[in-house]
């Protein structure tokens, strides 16, 4: 199982950045994937998830209404569209998988898979 997490950058505040996170090596239709985020100094905290067969997804009340999950079953590629970012949204940025069909951000402890981070930067 590979996760592979791409497009993080700086931005200014109120800017947009899309998150991509390449998967592969596992049945996506029966898996869950998450993305993650862990600031300085601060626990890894959930930020949206996403069932893989039928595209239902959550979102942390901190991104509702500013970022947005989707996946292309084509590419195997999840992303995070991410708007009106502040810079309370600086963190290094992880997606996660694990089985399941449920669209609720679970504990970090229950994701099987997770790739490695991509730095997101908010400047004021």
């Amino acid at each position: 199982v590979q996760l592979q997490a791409s497009g993080g950058g700086s931005v200014q505040s109120g800017g947009s950045l899309t998150l991509a996170c390449a998967a592969s090596g596992f049945n996506f239709y029966e898996f869950e994937i998450g993305w993650f985020r862990q600031a300085p100094g601060k626990v890894l905290e959930g930020v949206s998830c996403i069932i893989w067969y039928n595209g239902n997804s959550g979102y942390a009340d901190s991104v509702k209404g500013r970022f947005t999950i989707s996946r292309d079953n084509v590419k195997n590629t999840l992303y995070l569209q991410m708007d009106s970012l502040s810079p309370m949204d600086t963190a290094v940025y992880y997606c996660a998988a694990r089985p399941g069909r449920t669209a609720v951000i679970r504990s970090p402890g229950l994701y099987n898979y997770w790739g490695l981070g991509t730095q997101v930067t908010v400047s004021s």
